[in-house]
């Protein structure tokens, strides 16, 4: 075996079997880490000396250039991928997208802002190629592992969300939110379509998916400190985790996000309300004009808020966000139609208005998630 900066192309000769172009690929996920992404590499091809490996770089169409960046370090070193995706987001679709795009009997996830301790991957790999390791995870809380110079109110939500997901997920590793580890590619492959690829936990998403015999082997790490870029944290990743959460618990039952669909709609009733008895009230608009009016609300209130949680990974932002506005008004009113419709003709059946109401309101608010799902945010 050469370095790790020979030739990706070589095989070994004709008369015995073909050798893995890569025994190793390294997934990394990307948003705005222009300035990292080249040290990450110069640090992978240090730590993988004698490795035949290549980074698979996915990046969530990145505004600082980072593609841009990765094109330019691939044009001149084969081991080195970018896939760029275009109105998707989040960290743990595009791992699975990494993922599934190898070719390597070995693969490992890791982070791109530097934090992740890569001379670990050549442990993380032996331990795989041992054969008694089907999952390495570089973990935080155990003896000799740690965060580094995390504040105490972040220090304190991991370990709440670490609890939490070992309580209700019944996982047994000292870090499930780990985003550094190596796992064999085909138990991986074995498991993708139940992975829900939502938020930015995919360790945590397998876990609660493997069969009970994967056998795991924790290596302890200290977390880095981030040398360029800005932490993704923040209340949009904490709502993710807890989407996660859901859909591992019902989603086999009913989809995460048409739970939470319905109770946007639940919160819309309350904001048509409000709105349409403050429209004859204070303004005194006649009914009719009060009701339009408190109809547009409630609708771009559903939308709004269905943008940021529903669909969060499929999010429109600028002046897309006006064209999503306008498909998901149509899309709810013919779903209105259908209510009214579904409704009157149980009530004429003597369905009692109680039940044609609600079962009106079920048949528009099926229709209007399953129809906007699939053409308002495109979801497959």
């Amino acid at each position: 075996m050469t370095s790790g900066l020979q030739s990706p192309h070589e095989f070994a000769d004709s008369r015995s079997r073909p050798v893995a172009v890569h025994e190793l690929s390294v997934v990394v996920a990307t948003l705005d880490e222009r300035e990292n992404v080249r040290e990450l590499i110069s640090r992978l091809d240090i730590a993988l000396k004698g490795v035949r490996w290549e980074a698979i770089f996915v990046d969530d169409d990145s505004s600082d250039g980072t593609a841009d960046v990765l094109r330019e370090v691939a044009a001149h070193d084969p081991r080195v991928r970018c896939i760029r995706r275009i109105g998707r987001k989040g960290l743990s679709s595009a791992c699975i997208e990494g993922i599934l795009s190898s070719s390597a009997p070995y693969v490992a996830v890791m982070d791109a802002d530097l934090q992740h301790d890569e001379s670990l991957l050549p442990l993380m790999l032996g331990a795989l190629k041992s054969g008694d390791t089907d999952l390495a995870i570089a973990s935080r809380y155990m003896k000799g592992g740690g965060v580094g110079d995390w504040p105490a109110e972040r220090v304190g939500l991991s370990t709440l969300a670490t609890r939490i997901s070992k309580s209700f997920l019944h996982i047994d590793v000292s870090d499930p939110m780990s985003g550094f580890f190596a796992i064999r590619r085909h138990l991986f492959e074995a498991q993708a379509k139940s992975l829900s690829g939502l938020g930015f936990k995919l360790l945590l998403d397998f876990l609660s998916s493997a069969p009970t015999s994967l056998r795991v082997r924790e290596f302890p790490y200290r977390f880095g400190a981030r040398r360029a870029g800005h932490s993704k944290m923040s209340v949009k990743v904490a709502w993710q985790f807890l989407f996660m959460l859901l859909d591992k618990q019902v989603g086999r039952i009913v989809p995460a996000r048409f739970i939470v669909f319905g109770l946007v709609g639940l919160l819309g009733v309350a904001v048509h309300y409000a709105v349409l008895v403050a429209a004859l009230q204070a303004v005194l608009l006649d009914f009719y004009k009060a009701q339009a009016f408190a109809t547009a609300a409630a609708m771009v209130f559903n939308y709004s808020l269905n943008n940021e949680l529903t669909h969060a990974d499929r999010a429109f932002r600028g002046w897309q966000w006006l064209n999503g506005l306008w498909s998901f008004v149509l899309v709810c009113g013919v779903g209105a139609l259908a209510n009214v419709g579904v409704a009157s003709f149980l009530f004429s059946k003597d369905s009692g208005w109680h039940w044609a109401a609600a079962a009106g309101i079920m048949v528009g608010a099926v229709w209007n998630y399953a129809v906007s799902a699939r053409y308002t945010w495109k979801l497959n």
